[in-house]
């Protein structure tokens, strides 16, 4: 009945609309991105995002086309650096704060803007309205049509670099390509939980499933039905409870996240990089 009660409300009906898209997206998305170790690109992206949501209100322009733009462009700048930015977390580490800093720069000559930062800091998905939800879609089908077609060279390249560049698959290419699909996914990710959260539901849903299961095409499906689930349950905890969304689906990825470590600690069970290898070769 409760169940029932919650969507007789259009903004409770867009929510799980929104977080549907959002959460599918971002658990195939976050599997790749876990296993090829570059968690912390969707962080970076994240932040970089909200320097350009923030310069596009400034413009006149929709918040969403700037976190888009912003993340794509970074997302393609990381990958082309390739493997000479990710042994740089200091200054990686730098970068952000810089870019978070000229997000409120441009806030503070725009403070009427400061009600949407508040959101896209830390996530508002009952205010998604039904524009949003057809943008975060039109965002989300190619996305996920790139990531199929690119998927085995992806993994290739992922689990065996030297080989699959002896086979010629370009490496950088397929890292430059990745990181921009990832950059849309971010985006989308901002939406529901914010940037400063985006590890909840691009990475806590991926690293739970390869922890409890080795097999990448059920790792991927554990993947997305975990974010999934844990975007649902916290957009329902939000209603009965009145606690904030992303508060509950943050609490809900870490105790899926610690609870998924459980059969992984027993000893002898590979996990990781090295799970994955044995199970493609």
């Amino acid at each position: 009945m409760a169940g029932t009660a919650m969507l007789e409300y259009d903004f409770m009906r867009h929510a799980f609309a929104a977080a549907t898209i959002v959460a599918v997206l971002s658990g195939l998305v976050g599997y790749f991105l876990v296993l090829r170790g570059q968690a912390f690109a969707g962080h970076a992206l994240a932040h970089v995002g909200f320097t350009g949501a923030a310069g596009a209100v400034l413009l006149g322009v929709a918040p969403l086309w700037g976190l888009v733009a912003a993340t794509v462009v970074a997302g393609a700048g990381i990958g082309a650096l390739g493997g000479a930015l990710a042994q740089r977390d200091v200054a990686i580490g730098m970068a952000l704060s810089l870019s978070l800093g000229v997000g409120l720069l441009f806030l503070h000559y725009y403070t009427a803007f400061a009600t949407q930062a508040t959101a896209l800091l830390f996530g508002n998905v009952l205010s998604v309205d039904l524009p949003t939800i057809w943008a975060l879609l039109a965002l989300a089908v190619p996305s996920l049509a790139a990531l199929a077609v690119t998927s085995r060279p992806l993994l290739f390249a992922s689990l065996q670099p030297e080989l699959a560049e002896a086979r010629g698959v370009s490496l950088r290419r397929q890292d430059v390509l990745f990181l921009v699909i990832v950059a849309l996914a971010t985006a989308e990710c901002v939406q529901i939980v914010g940037v400063l959260l985006v590890f909840v539901l691009m990475v806590g849903p991926a690293a739970a499933a390869q922890r409890l299961t080795t097999r990448v095409p059920a790792g991927l499906a554990v993947s997305a039905g975990l974010a999934l689930l844990e975007a649902w349950l916290g957009i329902a905890l939000c209603y009965w409870t009145d606690w904030p969304a992303s508060f509950c689906i943050s609490a809900l990825s870490m105790a899926a996240y610690v609870l998924a470590g459980v059969p992984s600690a027993l000893p002898g069970r590979p996990t990781g990089l090295t799970a994955a290898r044995r199970n493609v070769m």
